[in-house]
């Protein structure tokens, strides 16, 4: 038989809570679905030393504060169970090891059939997978020999991977820094960098910078307002570990942007080529949409099509995307807003007249 709910919500990590926290109290019947084993597996199974750059007064859901100094970072497996003691604290109907497999259009209703062979007709859906899904990988990665190890931001965990030697990180961002500096200790290591980054003090003057990007507005001013698309633009990384100066004293080599491969070899935007026994490619994420089979919800690359978290199809929300109104769009510190705004515009749809909500 197939299961009805006013809403289905798509992913339990800390966008699919919030937006289940808001539609708890508006007295609607929902589910909350996820493919992992536990709530917060999608933070435990991150690499081993990620530590978050906000701090606990920053990290935080609606109704329930993160217990621990304020003013302290917490590690992944905190945030992990953190969430996992939310869900229970809130009484949210989430169900793990049940993933959406496919998601149609029927009528006036979405019709969603999970990997447990279950179907739910939903009147509305909220898609809360987050902006990491899917790693990008270029095409000519393919052309590394097999003897040269490939990880990315999801499959590494720890340096005892990686057998002792060459290695290149693809992509300087936040992740690619931590990892250059984590892994110099115990390997010769080359970061790929390719835009100007803007590397701001993570404490100034005895705050958290996330507070004063709160104070000055960096952290919630809409993204096209002028000051939003300013902070946009650089998207500044905090801690100044991160410097590539210091990266450098750590012992990393920083080289251009990667453009090719060949064999064992890697070649860079300046024409020059290295040697490799291991390459970690953290060049971001891109949407998995492979799912969702409804083609106007997706663009021709294959993301999401939606404004603001509003998709393309009448019914359909997503949240917890970059910058989806802000640069606290997808940070523990700003779902709550986020959620707050999709929950209601779900729940408008579901008490819409039926007329109104033909997909």
């Amino acid at each position: 038989m197939t299961e009805e709910l006013d809403i289905l919500v798509i992913g339990a990590g800390q966008a699919g809570l919030a937006a289940g926290y808001f539609l708890h109290q508006r007295g609607v019947s929902f589910a909350v679905l996820d493919e992992h084993d536990r709530i917060g597996d999608s933070w435990r199974k991150r690499y081993d030393s990620l530590v978050l750059f906000s701090s606990r007064a920053y990290s935080a859901l609606p109704g329930l504060r993160l217990t621990g100094d304020p003013a302290g970072y917490p590690g992944k497996d905190e945030i992990a169970d953190y969430l996992e003691h939310y869900a229970r604290i809130m009484r949210l109907p989430v169900r793990m090891n049940e993933s959406v497999t496919s998601l149609e259009g029927r009528g006036d209703a979405f019709l969603a059939r999970t990997s447990s062979g279950k179907e739910i007709a939903a009147t509305s859906v909220i898609v809360a997978t987050g902006p990491y899904q899917k790693p990008i990988i270029p095409a000519f990665a393919d052309k590394l020999s097999r003897d040269v190890a490939q990880l990315n931001g999801a499959t590494y965990h720890h340096p005892e991977q990686l057998r002792s030697g060459r290695v290149l990180i693809v992509g300087d961002g936040p992740t690619g820094r931590q990892l250059s500096i984590e892994l110099a200790a115990t390997h010769e290591v080359w970061l790929s960098a390719g835009k100007f980054r803007l590397v701001v003090p993570q404490r100034f003057l005895g705050r958290d910078i996330i507070a004063w990007f709160e104070t000055t507005g960096a952290l919630r001013d809409d993204k096209e307002s002028l000051h939003g698309r300013f902070v946009k633009l650089f998207d500044p990384i905090p801690g100044w570990n991160l410097r590539l100066s210091v990266l450098r004293r750590a012992g990393a080599k920083i080289v251009r942007r990667a453009v090719n491969a060949d064999g064992r070899a890697v070649t860079f935007a300046d024409g020059k080529s290295q040697i490799f026994d291991a390459v970690i490619w953290v060049i971001g994420y891109r949407d998995d949409s492979s799912w969702l089979h409804i083609p106007e919800a997706v663009t021709s690359r294959g993301n999401y099509a939606e404004n603001r978290g509003i998709s393309l199809v009448a019914g359909l929300f997503h949240i917890g995307r970059n910058w989806q109104n802000n640069r606290a769009s997808a940070l523990l510190a700003g779902i709550g807003n986020d959620a707050a705004g999709i929950a209601a515009q779900a729940v408008e749809f579901v008490r819409s007249p039926k007329s109104e909500r033909s997909l």
